[in-house]
């Protein structure tokens, strides 16, 4: 008989974008999870280079578990959503950026039931038709330890404009996430864009013990 497992839902946004500079971002903003409220973000340099910049050592565990970085930094992680404007400031990191209006296909994906649209089994099925509109995009696989994970999307915006800097350098203008990021399964949509998303992470049988 199958070990029970223990599956950990997180409910928020995820950002992804890119910059001039090859800098590519993703930030998620999770004001309920199993963790408490928290920020986090993602980070792959234009040579390949990934950071986590993470809030606390119990979050850093479990992303830096969960996904793949070459270095993981904790500081303070600070976001601040807004209508017109989301601002982030993590260690190194300042960025502003301009949330649009929702896409076609945002507004499809309002239109789903909330506990339908918040299920791991919805995400499943999204899986084929997120990968055909949104090459890189996957809405369920393999994470790290042996965990699974599903992102159950409700809503996706695009973002219209957004000043980065880090360490006090400017990273130039917005661009499409290119070449995808490689923290885990999947990539962020290729155009900057802010999901409204549900994830939940199935821990490994071996991790219950």
């Amino acid at each position: 008989m199958r070990a029970p497992t223990r599956r950990m839902r997180f409910d928020g946004w995820i950002a992804g974008l890119g910059t001039e500079a090859g800098v590519r971002l993703v930030v998620g903003h999770w004001p309920v999870s199993p963790l408490g409220s928290f920020a986090d973000v993602m980070v792959e340099h234009a040579d390949g280079h990934r950071v986590l910049l993470a809030p606390s050592e119990q979050v850093a565990e479990f992303v830096a578990a969960t996904y793949r970085f070459d270095e993981v930094v904790i500081c303070p992680v600070a976001v601040e959503p807004g209508r017109e404007r989301w601002t982030v400031a993590a260690g190194p990191l300042r960025l502003a950026f301009g949330p649009g209006r929702s896409t076609a296909l945002g507004r499809l994906l309002r239109t789903v039931p909330e506990r339908l649209a918040s299920s791991p089994a919805w995400a499943g099925l999204c899986d084929v038709p997120a990968r055909l509109l949104m090459p890189g995009v996957r809405t369920r696989g393999s994470a790290g330890m042996g965990r699974r994970e599903w992102y159950a999307a409700r809503d996706l915006r695009t973002i219209t404009a957004a000043r980065v800097t880090w360490d006090g350098r400017d990273l130039g203008g917005l661009t499409a996430v290119d070449p995808p990021v490689r923290f885990g399964f999947g990539s962020v949509p290729r155009w900057p864009s802010l999901t409204r998303v549900v994830t939940t992470v199935e821990l490994a049988t071996t991790e219950l013990h």
